[in-house]
């Protein structure tokens, strides 16, 4: 797979949107909204629709309704056109004066078909025909006032936000992640003794919610259309049982089928279950800048993906107070090329690599402008980089000409001054302590060695955890180890440790949104001795879940490499070790990466010669906080899909 065709079929998708905006109202939902910002940015959408005026909108209830010299309407929709999205559309076009609408859904026809439970066998006999979308063209004439007026209902793939050349992500299903034994447990309540499952190695597409299913559904039309846009035929392939589902369904996916008959070129998708490693995630062993960013800098509202650079040092404004007058700032360059090609450096080096090469754009930037700068070679610092991004501050025409490149600067700057960034270390040191203790200790004597560390808040010093820090650095003890003996110590020490965060969590002064989430209360008031009890309790299992996530694997058991005389010992990302499989020519047989079939032919097919591109996908960047709140959610199996 090219990176060409990947970033081509971003923009071939808004080039389609473009077309249709001119001199438009434009109402975007926050999935696609992140996909424009981070494909070609929302300038380009603004120069399309042409006008003084800004006519870009946040689709939702409330959305302000077009006016009487605006007499036309263009929705971007990541979502399907079914229950409260139609009500949204309904809502703001009745208090319109609108003559035109388009609605753009980047889901196709055929998934609206099995939303509105229509049979495989009907929807095959209305190929080419779309009558989902010309009933919605109909209300849409209705609702404006006029079945004279004007409404089109399109799809267009608008699956990913392509972040670089060689990373992609989709923000519409942000919020899928791997099922966990306790949705097993649920799954389980609604079925007889004699057919409950013993593991979510025996959950398959049958048994799963109807929205959870329509979600599969969703995300495998994007890829399909993906596939459609390179001309490969696909082999899927997965890892972990909720990927394996997923890669069944694009196998088996009708439209899909007759698609890879006449594709010429070929390609191999691996899907992976993220809960099958989560050491990385939460871990702060990454000597990478970005990923320190992420971490740190607070997200950008609406995203997922991006964060808020604050701007305030490049105006006059002194004030703290004051700097939510000023836009923020953000990673996405799309339509600066000295800024993308700075992004990508700092995707791909490491942290001091990276730090220099922001010192590096500077420099020259300030050189091609004529600025007085002052050269310094030696450890770069952030007073150092600020003291080149001030130079911009009063020349108006090079702070415009080199606006991408300071947004980057400032969010390289505030990351090394952010107080997180220097508990970075800490956290290192702890983790870089655990491996070597694995290899020599059990579980409980990791344990009792984070037990000084759980302090309550008024205990707490600026270097202490939190109580969010502290379930982070849980997650990486129960991932790293993987499997693990329970004996009489593992037991004690559990209790000792959960009896600790009890009492931390009881006597928190105020309950962080995470924190609300994890005990089930809203205040810290309401937060009794028995409710944080509880969600302890709840905690442990979810660990004990964490750490047996690999058992059933039977090359990737472990991320954890035991240490020797010559080499500590180390964690090895789960991803890296299929990476090394898919292409170690010694192992033609896979064992825990899965062919998912989609017929006979495809069942003959054995060894990695079906490797010859790989395709790995994500749902979105993670930082450790992201993961609390995913592993916390409560609505996997019951996702919201607007209805």
């Amino acid at each position: 797979m090219s990176a060409l065709g990947v970033q081509s079929f971003t923009q071939q998708g808004w080039e389609q949107v473009l077309a249709k905006v001119k001199r438009a109202l434009v109402y975007l939902d926050a999935a696609c909204a992140e996909s424009l910002h981070w494909s070609c940015g929302s300038t380009r959408l603004l120069e399309a629709v042409g006008g003084p005026a800004c006519h870009l909108r946040e689709f939702e209830p409330a959305a302000v309704a077009g006016g009487a010299k605006q007499p036309k309407a263009v929705f971007v929709l990541s979502c399907l056109l079914k229950g409260r999205t139609v009500e949204t559309l309904r809502n703001i076009i009745c208090r319109s004066h609108f003559q035109y609408c388009v609605v753009v859904t980047a889901m196709n026809h055929a998934v609206h078909l099995t939303a509105n439970h229509v049979p495989a066998a009907a929807a095959a006999e209305l190929e080419g025909q779309q009558p989902v979308f010309e009933q919605l063209e109909e209300k849409l004439c209705e609702w404006m006032g006029s079945m004279n007026y004007t409404a089109e209902v399109l799809h267009v793939p608008l699956l990913l936000a392509p972040v670089s050349p060689y990373l992609a992500l989709t923000p519409a299903f942000a919020c899928l992640f791997p099922l966990l034994p306790q949705d097993l447990d649920l799954l389980n309540s609604a079925r007889p003794d004699k057919r409950r499952m013993g593991s979510l190695d025996e959950v398959d597409s049958t048994v799963l919610t109807s929205e959870l299913l329509l979600q599969i559904r969703c995300l495998v039309s994007g890829l399909s259309s993906l596939c459609e846009h390179l001309g490969v035929r696909e082999e899927c392939f997965a890892v972990g049982s909720l990927s394996r589902i997923i890669a069944a369904d694009l196998a088996n996916y009708a439209p899909a089928k007759n698609r890879r008959k006449t594709s010429t070129g070929r390609a191999s998708v691996v899907f992976v279950d993220r809960t099958l490693d989560l050491t990385g995630t939460v871990g702060h062993h990454g000597d990478n800048l970005v990923e320190k960013i992420i971490s740190v800098l607070p997200q950008l509202p609406g995203h997922t993906n991006d964060v808020m650079v604050n701007m305030i040092e490049l105006t006059t404004l002194k004030n703290e107070k004051n700097q939510n007058m000023v836009a923020p700032g953000c990673l996405a360059q799309s339509n600066d090329t000295a800024a993308k090609a700075l992004w990508e450096a700092l995707l791909n080096s490491k942290h001091k690599e990276a730090v220099m090469e922001v010192r590096r754009h500077l420099v020259e930037a300030a050189s091609r402008e004529n600025l007085p700068i002052k050269m310094s070679m030696g450890r770069v610092t952030p007073g150092q980089l600020m003291s080149y991004i001030q130079l911009f501050k009063n020349n108006f025409k090079a702070l415009v000409n080199h606006c991408g490149l300071l947004q980057l600067g400032l969010a390289t700057v505030q990351t090394l001054k952010h107080p997180q960034t220097a508990k970075w270390d800490n956290f290192l040191a702890f983790e870089r302590l655990l491996l070597q203790s694995i290899g020599d200790s059990t579980i409980s004597i990791v344990l009792n060695q984070l037990l000084p560390m759980i302090k309550p808040s008024n205990q707490r010093t600026n270097d202490d955890y939190s109580s969010e820090e502290l379930l982070i650095l849980l997650i990486y003890i129960y991932s790293v180890t993987g499997e693990f003996t329970e004996d009489k110590d593992l037991a004690e020490a559990e209790e000792k440790v959960k009896k600790a965060l009890v009492q931390v969590f009881c006597e928190e002064t105020e309950l962080s949104p995470l924190l609300q989430k994890v005990t089930g209360c809203d205040s810290s008031i309401n937060l009794t001795f028995h409710k944080s009890k509880i969600a302890v309790d709840e905690l442990f299992t979810l660990l004990r879940d964490i750490a047996g996530a690999r058992n059933l694997m039977k090359q990737f058991k472990s991320v954890y490499v035991p240490g020797n005389h010559t080499h500590q010992a180390s964690y090895k990302p789960l991803l890296k070790q299929i990476v090394e499989e898919i292409f170690n020519p010694e192992k033609p047989d896979p064992v825990d990466i899965e062919h998912m079939s989609s017929g006979l032919t495809d069942l003959l097919k054995t060894g990695f010669s079906m490797f010859m591109k790989v395709i790995v996908l994500s749902t979105r960047l993670l930082t450790p906080l992201n993961i609390l709140e995913l592993l916390f959610a409560t609505d996997r199996l019951h996702p919201d899909l607007g209805f």
